[in-house]
C-alpha cells in the first residue's frame, strides 16, 4: 500500500521547497521530490534558481564587478593597482561553492524541519497519487491528501539557435554561468534580464557583447523613462545593443559561430566566438501529470490555477514558474507560503500587485507596481516625482551616481502606484517602496518620514517630496 503524506510537493526549487518547509512548520507530513542533480553528480535542492540561475548568476555579477572596478574604475579613487589579473577558475570555484553551501543549506532545514526528500522525478496521478521515478529507475507511488506541484521552468529553444550546452558554442544560460574562458566576443539573442544580466558578467570580464533583440522596444516591461537610461548606460559601457534584429540562421564553425539576422536595413552576418540564446522561459510541465489525472491546462503549458493556486482538481494546488504571472523566485516562494497557510486552515494572501522586479546589472534596474506608460493606458490619473543620484551624496562618493529613482503617486488620492528605479543598489532601494505600498502609504508618507543622511535611500525622500514639487536638493519644475 502506497504511503500517505498530508502534503506530497512536487519540485525542490524556491517555490517548492519553501511551500514544503511552510508545510511542515503548521504540523502537516510533508515531502519534496526533487529530481535535479548537481556538477558534481549528487543529488541536489533547490531547483533552477540556486543551482544554474539566481545565485551563480549574482554570484558572477557580483565578481565580475569586483574586476571591473579594480581594474578600471578604482583609479578615481586615487587607488593605483597594477598587475590585475582574471583568474576565472578561482571565480568558477567560488561560484561553485557558494551554490553547494545554499543547496546544502536547503537539505539542512528540511532535516530540522522534518520534510522527507524523494530522490527523483515526480508525476502527478489520479486521485492525488504521485508516481517517483528515482535515479536507479525504481518506480514508487505514494499518496496525499493534498499535492503542490512547482516544477519550475525551462529556457524556451528557437530553431535558428539550437542549443548544445556541452559542445559549448551555442549555449543557454546554464552553458554561459560555465565558461571555463572568457570568449574574446559572445553574441546575445534576447535583451531580456537573463541576457543583459549574462552579457554584463562577460562584457566586464573582457568579451566584447554584441545583444540582438527581435523587438523595438528595450525592455518593455519596465518604465520608458528608466528602460531608455539603461539603453544608454549600457552601450556606453560597451555593450553593442541591437533593437529589431530577428536571428534568422546560425552557422557552427572553426572560428565559433555565424550570426544571420535581419532588421529594418536589411540582411546582416555577425561572427562570434559564443552564443547565448536567452529569449525567455517556458513552464516545465510536459510530465508533470499523467493524462489520466485530469489536470487543466492553460495557454503556453502554463497549469490554469485560480487566485489562490488551486487547479481544478480538489486538493491539488500549482505555484511558481508553472503558473500564470511573473517567473521569480520570490513570487513562486510566496505562493507556496500562501498555498501552505490554506492547505492548513488559515486564510493565506499574496499581493500580486506589490511584487518586485530587479534586473542586477550594473545599474540595477528594479521596480514595483504600475509603469507609468500603463497609467497612461488604464486612463488613471497620476503625478511623477524623481530624483537624481547625482544629486545624492553617497551616491557620489561610491562613484555611482548615474541613474535615478522614479515615484508614481495617484493624482486625487496620493496613494504610491508605482516605484521605479535605475541605479546604486536599487534592488535593496524598492524594498521601501515595497512595504509602504503594502499598507497603501502615499507620497506624503514617505516623504514625511525621516532617512538617514547621507544614505542612498535620500533618493526616495527626494522623489517622495518631488511628487509634490517640495524636493529639497533639485530643482523642482
Amino acid at each position: 500500500m502506497a504511503k500517505t503524506y498530508d502534503v506530497v510537493v512536487i519540485g525542490g526549487g524556491p517555490a517548492g521547497y519553501v511551500a514544503a518547509i511552510r508545510c511542515a512548520q503548521l504540523g502537516l507530513e510533508t515531502a519534496c521530490v526533487e529530481k535535479w542533480i548537481n556538477f558534481k553528480g549528487d543529488p541536489a535542492l533547490g531547483g533552477t534558481c540556486l543551482n544554474v540561475g539566481c545565485i551563480p548568476s549574482k554570484t558572477l555579477l557580483e565578481s565580475s564587478e569586483q574586476y571591473h572596478h579594480i581594474k578600471d574604475g578604482i583609479a578615481n579613487h586615487g587607488i593605483h593597482v597594477e598587475g590585475v589579473r582574471l583568474d576565472l577558475d578561482q571565480m568558477m570555484a567560488r561560484k561553485e561553492d557558494i551554490v553547494l553551501q545554499l543547496t546544502n543549506g536547503i537539505s539542512a532545514l528540511f532535516k530540522a524541519n522534518g520534510v522527507e526528500w524523494l530522490q527523483g522525478h515526480g508525476k502527478l496521478l489520479a486521485n492525488r497519487q504521485v508516481e517517483i521515478t528515482g535515479h536507479d529507475g525504481v518506480v514508487d507511488v505514494v499518496s496525499a491528501d493534498n499535492v503542490i506541484i512547482a516544477t519550475g521552468s525551462r529556457p524556451i529553444d528557437i530553431g535558428a539557435a539550437p542549443v548544445d550546452n556541452a559542445e559549448g558554442l551555442i549555449v543557454d544560460s546554464t552553458g554561459a554561468l560555465d565558461f571555463r574562458q572568457v570568449p574574446a566576443t559572445l553574441g546575445v539573442i534576447g535583451a531580456g534580464v537573463i541576457g543583459l544580466e549574462l552579457g554584463s558578467v562577460w562584457s566586464r570580464l573582457g568579451s566584447k557583447v554584441i545583444v540582438l533583440e527581435a523587438v523595438e522596444d528595450f525592455l518593455s516591461l519596465v518604465d520608458q523613462q528608466i528602460a531608455r537610461d539603461a539603453l544608454r548606460q549600457f552601450r556606453k559601457q560597451g555593450m553593442d545593443i541591437h533593437m529589431g534584429a530577428r536571428v534568422i540562421a546560425t552557422r557552427k564553425t572553426a572560428n565559433g559561430v555565424e550570426v544571420h539576422f535581419k532588421d529594418k536595413d536589411g540582411d546582416h552576418e555577425i561572427m562570434v566566438e559564443k552564443l547565448l540564446v536567452s529569449v525567455g522561459r517556458r513552464p516545465n510541465t510536459d510530465d508533470v501529470a499523467a493524462p489520466e489525472s485530469g489536470l487543466l491546462f492553460g495557454e503556453r503549458g502554463y497549469i490554469h490555477v485560480d487566485e489562490h493556486c488551486a487547479t481544478n482538481l480538489p486538493g491539488v494546488y500549482a505555484v511558481g514558474d508553472v503558473v500564470r504571472g511573473p517567473m521569480l523566485a520570490h513570487k513562486g516562494s510566496e505562493e507556496g507560503v500562501m498555498v501552505a497557510e490554506i492547505i492548513a486552515g488559515q486564510p493565506g494572501h499574496l499581493n500580486y500587485d506589490t511584487i518586485p522586479w530587479v534586473i542586477y546589472t550594473s545599474p540595477e534596474i528594479a521596480w514595483v507596481g504600475k509603469t507609468e506608460q500603463a497609467l497612461k493606458a488604464e486612463g488613471i490619473p497620476y503625478k511623477i516625482g524623481s530624483f537624481p543620484f547625482s544629486a545624492n551624496g553617497r551616491a557620489k562618493a561610491m562613484d555611482h551616481a548615474n541613474g535615478m529613482v522614479k515615484l508614481l503617486a495617484h493624482a486625487e488620492t496620493d496613494t504610491l502606484l508605482g516605484c521605479h528605479i535605475i541605479g546604486p543598489f536599487a534592488s535593496e532601494l524598492v524594498q521601501e517602496a515595497v512595504l509602504a505600498m503594502e499598507f497603501n502609504a502615499s507620497s506624503e508618507d514617505l516623504a514625511r518620514t525621516i532617512h538617514g543622511h547621507p544614505t542612498l535611500y535620500e533618493a526616495m525622500h527626494e522623489a517622495a517630496l518631488s511628487v509634490h514639487g517640495r524636493a529639497l536638493h533639485k530643482i523642482n519644475t
